[in-house]
């Protein structure tokens, strides 16, 4: 007999995850590695957040919560916006979730239909592209290069060969770390606004910048879906929080879903998360030295025949044009895994169209970490 399987499931797999289980695989038979390819800062949750999540064990039951989250982060979020930002945001619309991936899962869910087209920037996070598949939604790529910063703009959209009804930027980005301008950011709002397009904008590297604050899509619209995380600047992965800023026509429809597919956020996580934003001075130290590593890399990575990258203005990454040492980044990032130590992502998770010509690095760990892995990868390329 045979039962029957959903198509669901046969989405392509998040590469970074198969790169980080063979790059344990080699640390489990001791053997030294470099992780360079994997997201996650190298510290941990702020002191204060460790204290909070120590006190709400000792005082509180640690239940399910509002779907939505307690209103005490709720009104912290919202605060947040209004300090950093100087933008006023309700906290009735704010939603705190399962980290950012529940959040865009909300958002999908809510905003569009079986076959709807939700554009995205090539080079991207792979996580779009895969949930909006499994959802039957369908995926658009917009090619982006150097020339726009790796990011989508109106002439970009307009030229795509068909209309779309959502699109998905995120400044910072990932892999490539470039940033929109305040001005490009609220002319791309305007133009979705005016297009009937439904923007979801993921600012869940803020706070990562070298350079200049990034700009929020909340200053711009109030039609678009603003997507943030506990996980990057807060240092927060393992605690799996985020939440979003939700347009206020689709409020209960989200409550439903949420209500529905999660229940609830993390209590636990929620708690400490109050405490988080007051922890600036910590987590700038460690946005100083991603600065650092970002500097060392940069300076030495031409060493290594990895000259061609792309601005990193922001987030912990550099994407990297590896056609002069090969074109299969995969079979590349195997053999430097293997050979030297060094973890790396291939190009082929964020562009499967050019992504073999592409590695992303992550500068997340130590700065001896980055000064390690240029010199092996340097002396790998001798």
């Amino acid at each position: 007999m045979t039962l029957k399987t959903s198509k669901r499931g046969e989405v392509a797999p998040f590469i970074v995850m198969d790169v980080l289980r063979a790059a344990n695989e080699r640390a489990a038979r001791g053997e030294s590695v470099l992780h360079l390819e994997v997201g996650q800062p190298a510290t941990g949750a702020p002191a204060a957040v460790i204290e909070a999540a120590k006190s709400a064990l000792d005082g509180d039951r640690i239940g399910y919560t509002e779907a939505f989250g307690i209103s005490s982060l709720r009104d912290r979020i919202a605060r947040h916006y209004a300090d950093y930002y100087g933008t006023s945001v309700d906290a009735e619309r704010i939603v705190v979730t399962t980290g950012s991936s529940g959040a865009f899962l909300l958002a999908f869910l809510s905003a569009f239909d079986v076959g709807d087209r939700v554009a995205l920037a090539a080079p991207g996070y792979p996580a779009y592209r895969n949930i909006l598949s499994a959802l039957g939604l369908v995926p658009v790529e917009i090619p982006t290069g150097p020339e726009t910063r790796f990011q989508p703009t109106p002439a970009l959209i307009d030229a795509l060969d068909a209309p779309i009804d959502g699109l998905i930027v995120a400044s910072p980005a990932n892999p490539t770390g470039t940033m929109m301008t305040p001005e490009e950011l609220s002319r791309l709002a305007r133009y979705c606004d005016d297009q009937g397009i439904r923007l979801i904008s993921d600012e869940i590297y803020h706070g990562i910048t070298f350079g200049g604050r990034a700009a929020t899509a909340l200053a711009s619209s109030g039609h678009a879906f603003v997507v943030n995380s506990f996980s990057k600047y807060f240092c927060m992965t393992g605690w799996r929080l985020g939440w979003m800023v939700v347009p206020e026509d689709l409020l209960r429809p989200i409550e439903c879903l949420a209500q529905n597919l999660y229940i609830s956020p993390p209590t636990l996580s929620q708690h400490a998360a109050v405490v988080a934003f007051d922890c600036a001075a910590e987590l700038d130290g460690h946005v100083a030295r991603y600065a650092r590593n970002r500097d060392v890399l940069l300076d030495r990575l031409p060493a290594a025949g990895l000259e061609n990258l792309a601005p990193v203005e922001g987030a912990f990454y550099i994407y990297a044009d590896v056609s002069r040492i090969s074109n299969d980044s995969e079979d590349l990032c195997r053999r430097v895994l293997a050979e030297t130590g060094v973890a790396m992502t291939p190009g082929t998770d964020f562009d499967t169209l050019r992504g073999h010509r592409f590695v992303r690095i992550s500068f997340a760990g130590t700065t001896e970490d980055m000064t390690v892995a240029a010199d092996r990868l340097a002396g790998w390329r001798r």
